[in-house]
């Protein structure tokens, strides 16, 4: 079996996969994510010397589907305590503004450096079982910006010729972003939905891309995973794992026609804790009162409304700016927009992605000689 045949093989078994349920079955999560798609200038080896700059803005919002009621456990990191049926999810907004720099340190070995800046809000209902009259809960609010986990990584282009590119990348996520910020009644809010992680992450990639007709249709691939280890609040982030495909169309020199299919499965967290569940009516006179214990003992435990499986299509286009107009500051630049539209979502009782937005600007500079 030919090289290609494997790596097509390879990623039709994955996607197969996650759709049809051979990987465990996801489990929603609570907190947030990001919108993804694949943008050619970020996966892509620069030439020798070459700085490629990339301003990336997105918004992602989630909210409960309908006909779910949004009802989650409480993570209590301070207490070591999973709390199940605490919370009822609401929504929550994710902004980032991606700094992306590319550098060609040889024709085949690239640098690359991603920081984001995020802005993200979140609302739940919080303390049900406990608080409120009728324990209904108290309505609680997040928000939270700065800079989330930065990305450092090498890439090699494994087969550079005039029609085809495979690059094979390694990354590993920083610790960078925040993870103490507190909620509106100033307790310390759940790992989901701070900016950082708290902990490393490793994060191997490929890409894959040709020419179908040269200099007017070309397909492309990616696929990536991420594993970040455990924090100092105990909380775990489930693996990630990321398949796109699509086509590129040069209409004119200056603008490109993209669509693309995307795939995201996350398996859901892990928490080290107790256990305990809210408080129900059966349970009065203590009800609405403390929660109940289930299970004292600290064991790492699954987080059983985290994780995710999304599907979407990405249609966007590409202007080439040094195509319409002839200056210094327009050369080797361009501008792009995707719209990230779901057409499958399991989302497990709690907020799923939405439509999503992804704007961008990409700059090349030749800093040394392409012979470097």
């Amino acid at each position: 079996m030919s090289f290609w045949s494997r790596v097509f093989g390879a990623i039709v078994v994955l996607a197969a996969a996650g759709s049809t349920g051979f990987i465990s079955r996801a489990e929603a999560s609570c907190g947030a994510v990001s919108c993804f798609v694949v943008i050619g200038s970020q996966q892509q080896v620069p030439q020798a010397g070459m700085l490629t700059i990339n301003g990336i803005y997105n918004f992602t919002p989630m909210r409960v589907l309908g006909g779910t009621t949004g009802v989650i456990p409480g993570i209590d990191q301070s207490g070591r305590q999973m709390i199940l049926d605490h919370h009822r999810e609401t929504r929550t907004i994710t902004q980032q503004a991606t700094l992306d720099l590319n550098y060609g340190l040889t024709e085949r070995i690239g640098l690359q450096i991603t920081v984001p800046y995020m802005w993200r809000t979140h609302k739940h209902i919080d303390g049900i079982g406990e608080d409120g009259p009728n324990g209904e809960g108290d309505s609680t609010r997040f928000s939270s910006n700065g800079i989330g986990d930065m990305r450092v990584g090498l890439k090699y282009n494994v087969l550079p010729t005039l029609r085809s590119m495979v690059v094979l990348g390694f990354g590993v996520y920083l610790p960078t972003g925040n993870t103490g910020s507190p909620d509106s009644t100033g307790a310390l809010m759940e790992s989901p939905a701070q900016l950082g992680r708290g902990q490393v992450g490793l994060n191997p990639t490929i890409y894959q891309t040709y020419e179908l007709i040269p200099h007017r249709l070309n397909q492309f691939l990616s696929a990536s995973y991420r594993h970040t280890f455990r924090n100092n609040n105990g909380y775990q982030f489930g693996d990630e794992y990321m398949l796109n495909a699509g086509l590129n169309l040069v209409t004119t020199p200056w603008l490109i026609l993209t669509g693309q299919v995307n795939y995201r499965y996350l398996v859901h967290d892990n928490f080290s804790s107790s256990l305990l569940r809210s408080a129900v009516p059966s349970d009065a006179p203590d009800f609405p009162g403390e929660a109940v214990p289930v299970d004292p003992a600290i064991r790492n435990r699954a987080v059983p409304t985290t994780g995710s499986t999304y599907h979407a299509f990405s249609p966007g286009f590409q202007l080439n700016l040094g195509q319409l107009i002839d200056s210094s500051w327009t050369n080797m630049t361009s501008v792009y927009f995707y719209a990230q539209i779901p057409f499958a979502r399991d989302s497990n009782n709690s907020l799923a992605q939405g439509t999503s937005f992804v704007f961008g600007l990409s700059k090349s500079f030749q800093m040394l000689g392409s012979g470097a």
